[in-house]
């Protein structure tokens, strides 16, 4: 009983920095199989959004977003869960819990949106609308919103979308956004394909070595 108050309260205090937080990160991901990249919010609670989860970097979920990892099943027996939960007792283990779902980086999901199990795989950069009830996968950089959710338009036109692709500025972390912000402004907030372009060859990612979780 401490030890669980204990914990609770050690998970709350992580929470106000959970963007930045490692020990939060690794709790999550080894208990409960919700791994999240850096810089990524709204996303650690395994009631709301039950693991397997894997998140990109510089996603931003609100957190009254929801996921569905399984239907209850309508031609079995029962739609009830003791079929496939092991809390209930009936089985020794969890069955149909194997599918991740995948959010890649620089996501955008709005308030009261329901994933349901038809969705496995956000693109990177997408948005997805308040409301909306997704149920399939949601390509990169597409918005899309309603109920049930369709595609309203890409982001970018292709060009500035390969463009971005090529640079992989969310492997950035925030002191060289920092810099880049400082540096070029209109870039950021007004970029376009040869200014991405531009940018991405300058050698300024030289010392990007590596991967970054």
């Amino acid at each position: 009983m401490l030890a669980s108050l204990v914990e609770k309260i050690r998970v709350k205090l992580w929470l106000r920095n959970q963007h930045v937080n490692g020990r939060l990160r690794t709790y999550f991901r080894d208990r409960f199989r919700i791994d999240v990249g850096h810089y990524s919010y709204g996303c650690f609670d395994r009631w709301r959004m039950p693991g397997p989860i894997r998140v990109g970097r510089y996603c931003s979920i609100a957190n009254t977003v929801r996921s569905a990892p399984i239907n209850h099943p309508f031609d079995a027996m029962t739609t009830h869960p003791a079929l496939y939960e092991r809390k209930f007792g009936v089985v020794d283990q969890d069955i149909f819990y194997d599918d991740v779902l995948v959010i890649e980086d620089d996501v955008w999901i709005g308030h009261n949106v329901m994933i349901l199990p038809g969705c496995k795989h956000v693109g990177r950069g997408a948005v997805i609308g308040a409301g909306a009830v997704v149920t399939k996968n949601v390509p990169a950089y597409a918005i899309v919103a309603g109920n049930p959710a369709k595609k309203l338009r890409d982001r970018f036109a292709p060009d500035l979308i390969a463009a971005l692709e090529q640079s992989r500025w969310w492997e950035l972390d925030p002191p060289e956004l920092r810099r880049l912000v400082s540096a070029n402004r209109e870039l950021v907030f007004h970029p376009t394909a040869s200014s991405v372009q531009q940018w991405a060859g300058s050698g300024r990612r030289a010392d990007w070595a590596g991967t970054k979780q």
